[in-house]
């Protein structure tokens, strides 16, 4: 086990090596420009345009540029172009709010998506079956962002019920419990709608995996022995059906990352998902940098937990 641990580690280091690299060349030759007055604003003079581009290195080649930006990252000295603060204290500040928002989309996700699949297996080919692989079939097909638009406006026009932002603005809590409510409730609709696509992939996982167990040998033997139903699909049958759950683990994180981009900025909720929307458009080089290496490590990290578990799971397989 660690020896195969350090292996992926060393192996997960070039990947994210190549992974930046590729990522910021992209970045940079993207059309646009990173100057925050505009790159024909006539009110600028060429000398204060020089000290910008210098400051930020961007009169170097583009290898260099990528030099200084992961030597500043790694340093804590990297800038942001928009405001000139620092990128990890810009992004540490946002943090806590998106790790908030992908904690629970992953326990909606998780749970949601294990119980609706092990009732579809349990009743598969009846009414109800059909009813939920309708209801799945739909909710991976329909987007995320046109089903969050509908609440915002039926919510807010007809209920007149806040939910932009982390907290209601304007109003005065009486006590710590009415604002953690509050703070509850602005984050409940976003992780619902961040977990939605996946909670429909790992039900329809569940139930595929849960079929295929309750056809084995053993599982005839367990239910001949006169075992409870109940007993046999739970205790028997489920442990065996999580391997393809486990597995999608490393893919649902990259997942919620890249569908919070979108939950996070039209809920206008401070995560590093609003944060790097509004990167890209202000070609905020050194802030993209920074979320695409974060990004890159935190996807590898959950394709390594995924492997992991899934030896845990299934005995029968040996990392080595």
């Amino acid at each position: 086990m660690i020896t195969f641990i350090v292996r992926r580690l060393l192996i997960s280091l070039v990947l994210v090596f190549f992974i930046s690299l590729i990522s910021f060349f992209i970045i940079t030759l993207t059309p646009g420009s990173p100057y925050p007055w505009g790159e024909l604003n006539p009110k600028i003079s060429e000398s204060v345009k020089a000290n910008f581009r210098k400051q930020f290195h961007l009169d170097e080649p583009i290898w260099k540029q990528y030099w200084f930006n992961m030597r500043g990252l790694f340093t804590g000295e990297l800038r942001s172009i928009k405001d000139g603060r620092p990128v990890l204290e810009r992004i540490t500040e946002r943090l806590p709010a998106t790790l908030a928002l992908n904690v629970c989309a992953i326990v909606i996700a998780l749970s949601f998506g294990l119980l609706v699949g092990v009732y579809s297996a349990r009743v598969a080919g009846q009414w109800q079956d059909t009813a939920l692989s309708t209801v799945s079939f739909a909710l991976l097909a329909i987007p995320e962002f046109w089903v969050a638009y509908l609440l915002i406006i039926g919510l807010t026009e007809w209920f007149a019920v806040p939910l932009m932002g982390t907290v209601s603005h304007g109003i005065v809590f009486p006590n710590a419990l009415a604002s953690s409510l509050d703070w509850i409730w602005h984050l409940a609709l976003p992780a619902t709608l961040l977990a939605l696509g996946s909670v429909a992939a790992q039900s329809r996982y569940v139930r595929a995996s849960m079929l295929e167990t309750l056809r084995e040998d053993y599982i005839r033997t367990a239910r001949a022995k006169g075992l409870p139903s109940e007993k046999v699909l739970y205790h028997h049958a489920l442990r065996n059906s999580l391997r393809p759950v486990i597995t999608g683990i490393g893919g649902l994180l990259p997942a919620l990352i890249g569908g919070a981009v979108i939950i996070e900025t039209i809920f206008a909720y401070p995560g590093i998902g609003r944060l790097g929307y509004q990167a890209v458009l202000e070609r905020d080089y050194p802030t993209l940098v920074a979320l695409n290496f974060i990004t890159a490590v935190l996807v590898l990290l959950g394709n390594l937990l995924a492997d992991i578990l899934y030896s845990l799971v299934d005995p029968r397989v040996r990392l080595e």
